[in-house]
Parts: structure tokens; sequence; C-alpha cells
């Protein structure tokens, strides 16, 4: 089983390369944040076409995410039932006995701003209902834009971003606490390319100078990380015409 995520930042505006990723790489499942579609907009019929079974939530302008899966979908649930939140951030389905989370993280703004705080308290709420679903499931993938990049190491200059949002202390703490339920980092289980990153800003050609962030994220249960062969970031689609800022991240299980 092939999983994958991947923030498109709009999937009105990147829905071609949606599909074109998935001709490509024919994965068993993808996880989307930022779809920033209403529900009655969503591309249903075009995923459907590709080959593809999909839950979604969303809203006007903002935030949006959904689970596409070439294989049947049971138990879905939208948003986290401990955390009541008019933003679409979560969307959760079991698919061949393993529970897929996937999360839009919000970014936070800027460290000590309403937003950042709502933040961290969004995050310490996603953890206690992991630990209710990881009872439940023990197969559980948690798949992502965290907003968070979890070391120096995933930071193109850790100088220049020290003590900003999505690299801070809280938020990195907020990070290992969501791997204290013994949930492993699917890209850290192997050996990887120095700088390496899933996040590049459109400005000062960032992409190009590979001035980036992995903030974009696999986590896995242990029975799923036992099984994990690979884990990798495809850098191709930030390449295209008009790409989203992320690229996919695609793990691969045995």
């Amino acid at each position: 089983m092939k999983l994958a995520t991947w923030n498109v930042n709009s999937l009105k505006v990147r829905l071609p390369h949606v599909l074109q990723w998935l001709a490509d790489n024919p994965i068993d499942v993808l996880c989307l944040q930022e779809t920033k579609l209403t529900d009655d907009k969503f591309p249903v019929a075009e995923i459907e076409a590709a080959g593809y079974q999909v839950a979604y939530t969303g809203q006007k302008t903002y935030n949006g995410v959904a689970i596409l899966s070439r294989h049947p979908m049971t138990e879905v649930v939208r948003n986290n039932p401990l955390f009541p939140d008019e933003q679409q951030r979560i969307i959760a389905a079991t698919i061949q006995d393993v529970r897929v989370v996937c999360a839009y993280v919000p970014n936070g703004q800027s460290v000590g701003s309403d937003k950042y705080e709502y933040k961290l308290k969004w995050l310490a709420a996603l953890r206690e209902w992991l630990a209710q679903e990881l009872a439940q499931h023990p197969g559980l993938a948690l798949l992502g834009d965290y907003n968070i990049a979890p070391a120096d190491a995933d930071v193109h200059d850790p100088a220049a971003w020290a003590g900003s949002v999505l690299v801070s202390e809280p938020e990195r703490e907020a990070f290992r606490q969501l791997c204290a339920l013994e949930l492993k980092d699917a890209f850290r289980l192997f050996e990887q390319p120095e700088k390496t990153y899933s996040w590049w800003d459109y400005r000062q050609m960032a992409f190009r100078r590979n001035m980036g962030l992995r903030i974009d994220h696999i986590l896995l249960s242990p029975p799923l990380a036992a099984r994990c062969t690979a884990c990798v970031i495809d850098r191709v689609p930030r390449k295209w015409e008009q790409p989203s800022d992320h690229t996919p991240v695609v793990a691969t299980l045995s």
C-alpha cells in the first residue's frame, strides 16, 4: 500500500496537477489539504473517473481536506469530535484496516498571536483524540501539512528561522507529543538526502535556491512503521507551471 499527502493550495487550481500526478503515480491513498472548496463544488466526478473514491469536507476560500482512495472507505469522521471548530481541517477513514487521518494543522501566523495559541490548543486536542483512535485502530497513519518543521535538519537556514512560527519550541514540543503516542516519522525511518524539504515559499526563487522547510509529514503507528519500506518527497510537481508551494510525500507499506 502506498500512502501520500499533498497540500495542493486550491484544488480548483491544482486539479489537473492532482490527476496528472495520480496517473503517473497510481498510489492507494492520497490525502489532500487546503482544497479551499465548499462541498458542493468538490470535483467528485473527475476524481472518480481517475479510479478513486473520495471523502471530503471543505469551506470557501480556506482550509478543506480530502482523502482519495482506490479502496472502499468506512468509518468516515469529519473534524475532531473533541474540538468543536468551524474550520475544516481533519478527515479520517478506515481503508484496508488502516486508519487514515488527514490533517491540516493551523499555520499559527506568528509566535504569541491568537492564531498561534489556537494552533497549540488544536494540536493538544488532536493528540487527545488520536490517543482514542489508536486504542481502537492499532494501524493508524496521520498524514498532512503539520506546519511544523520538527528539527533544524528540516529547515534550510535554522539561524534565520530560529524562534519563528513553524519552528518555535512549543510547536516542536507539540510534534514530539504526537510522536510520544509511539507514532513514527516515516521519512526519518530511512537515511535521507540532506536539505530535503516539502514546502518552498513562492517568493525569492525559494524553490530554485532550495530554501525550504519539511512541514508535510506521515506519522505511522508501530504496526505500520514496521511495514514501511520507503518514504520519499516527490519534488516533481513543484516544478510544474502554477504549482502548489508544497509537494507530495509518499510512504510505501509492505
